[in-house]
């Protein structure tokens, strides 16, 4: 028998207890940072025709429906942002492009007949060139992008970022600059005598040193994909790092973001099935492109099952028996589920040798990876 006043009371049980402290609390999910898509505009998204005066001097003149989009942008570009909201993300698609903000109207209308969604554009001002008689800033394109670039980040300093661009002129030396100045690989001292070696507009210039010291240091730009519209060597890139991905299509450059988590296995499907419909490629061509990815490097894993499932789809040929009808149905479903959550790839670090690049690219009259063609 227990004594009053100093028995200890039995612990409650029960409903009443789990009534008192109520559910656990779950762990609320990790919010994902934002995402933003910057994406160059001619040789990259559009298939423009500008390499004679007379031709450049049409552009401005084109309708929307005059205006051809690259085979498989188009549905890549969708499925990025489908992705992106199915996963709960916040995602932002720019365009910056060099050209005249004459055609900005038939642009948003192509973009519009394209289903393409954008939260914004910019154009380069030719006129104020003009005016000042400074023609040579006419085709200066490095200066002009990378203050934008950066402009532009000051306002979303914690996003991770994606950059396409083409092989026609500067994209892969302006993005690896911006990617390395936010990063904080390059220094500000280091970035001003590029800036100097390149001839930029001295005005841009001082606006760019300005604006790089106001951004907080972020490893950002997960990738750079560039269009081989000029079938570039991609050798002519290594220097650049593995950051920079050259592509000779689309399909490619859906598969490297597939790997990284940001588009599931049906926008691969979907961009093969528009370079067969639109570009006329083969079974065999779309997996000498697979192939060549996995033999530079730029995929991490020849994953099997990932071939059998596009040989399933109709974008590779078929090398092996298809299965019973349950297993065809499993990955049929596989390809359409949400996009795993995966981290960045493991590369190692990029460390880019600017003053030879730099160097290379003047002598070369501005050609990618600095070499004349």
């Amino acid at each position: 028998m227990t004594g009053s006043g100093s028995a200890e009371r039995p612990a409650r049980t029960g409903w009443v207890e789990v009534l008192r402290v109520g559910r656990p609390r779950r762990r609320a999910a990790a919010v994902p940072p934002p995402v933003i898509y910057r994406w160059d505009l001619d040789k990259t998204y559009l298939k423009s025709d500008f390499e004679s005066l007379t031709k450049m001097m049409r552009v401005p003149f084109e309708r929307a429906e005059d205006k051809i989009d690259e085979p498989g942008v188009v549905a890549l570009m969708r499925a990025l942002r489908a992705s992106a909201r199915a996963e709960g993300r916040r995602i932002f698609v720019y365009f910056v492009s060099a050209s005249p903000p004459q055609i900005g109207r038939a642009i948003r209308e192509k973009l519009a007949l394209d289903g393409v969604e954008i939260d914004g554009i910019v154009f380069k001002d030719q006129l104020q060139h003009l005016v000042r008689g400074r023609f040579r800033f006419l085709r200066e394109q490095i200066g002009f992008k990378l203050a934008e670039l950066l402009k532009a980040r000051v306002a979303a300093p914690a996003a991770v970022e994606y950059l396409f661009g083409d092989d026609w002129e500067s994209d892969s030396l302006c993005y690896s600059i911006y990617a390395d100045v936010v990063s904080g690989r390059l220094d500000h001292q280091a970035l001003g005598d590029i800036l100097v070696r390149l001839r930029i507009d001295p005005a841009r210039l001082v606006e760019i040193r300005a604006l790089a010291r106001r951004l907080p240091t972020e490893d950002a730009v997960r990738r750079i994909f560039i269009h081989l519209e000029r079938r570039t060597p991609p050798g002519r890139f290594r220097g650049f790092g593995a950051r920079l991905v050259p592509t000779f299509n689309y399909f490619q450059t859906a598969l490297v973001l597939h790997e990284e988590g940001m588009v599931p296995l049906a926008a691969v499907v979907a961009v093969g099935h528009s370079l067969i419909e639109r570009a006329a490629y083969t079974l065999g061509q779309l997996r000498n492109s697979l192939d060549d990815l996995v033999r530079r490097g730029h995929l991490q894993h020849d994953d099997p099952s990932l071939r059998r499932d596009l040989e399933e789809a109709g974008v590779l040929p078929s090398t092996a028996v298809q299965g019973t009808w349950s297993q065809r149905l499993w990955r049929r479903l596989r390809r359409r589920r949400p996009v795993p959550k995966r981290g960045a790839a493991s590369r190692p670090a990029v460390v880019i040798d600017y003053p030879r690049l730099v160097d290379a690219w003047l002598a070369s009259g501005g050609r990618p990876g600095g070499a004349a063609s």
